[in-house]
């Protein structure tokens, strides 16, 4: 099996259409931006959120590979009810699991993902929607 095949499983790839269920919301509560340096995707985020601080809605633009893309819609599937404490949480785990360092963070849906491990190249797109985010939640954690 080539490395793109394992790579790029059809589960994957199959996980970009659903970011069309994902579009940018027209009034947010915070937005955030993150870009991967190895390979320049972007991805921006809309959030509005609940009483709680918690994630109720998102929308995003993501030009991203099929990993990032497949990350943002795994995201999407399980953000609603998360705040800046777990997003950050998960992001620094899924940064040590990337490195080889511990298990994978417990979010579901992440096992269509591990084949990214073996690519350093892909790991920016794969933590694209974790630190965009962060930078959402943490600009309204500042202004309050």
């Amino acid at each position: 099996m080539s490395a793109a095949a394992r790579l790029y499983t059809p589960e994957l790839l199959a996980l970009a259409v659903e970011l069309a269920n994902v579009p940018p919301l027209a009034a947010a509560h915070a937005r955030g931006e993150a870009r991967s340096a190895t390979c320049g995707s972007t991805l921006a985020m809309d959030i509005t959120l609940d009483d709680e601080q918690r994630i109720a809605r998102l929308g995003m633009r993501v030009r991203a590979c099929a990993v990032g893309q497949a990350a943002a819609a795994i995201f999407a599937r399980h953000a609603p009810g998360r705040d800046l404490a777990d997003i950050a949480d998960t992001l620094g785990l899924l940064e040590s699991w990337l490195r080889g360092e511990g298990e994978a963070p417990p979010w579901a849906d992440l096992d269509l993902l591990a084949p990214a491990r073996a690519y350093p190249a892909r790991h920016g797109a794969l933590l694209l929607p974790w630190k965009a985010a962060f930078s959402a939640l943490s600009t309204v954690a500042a202004a309050s």
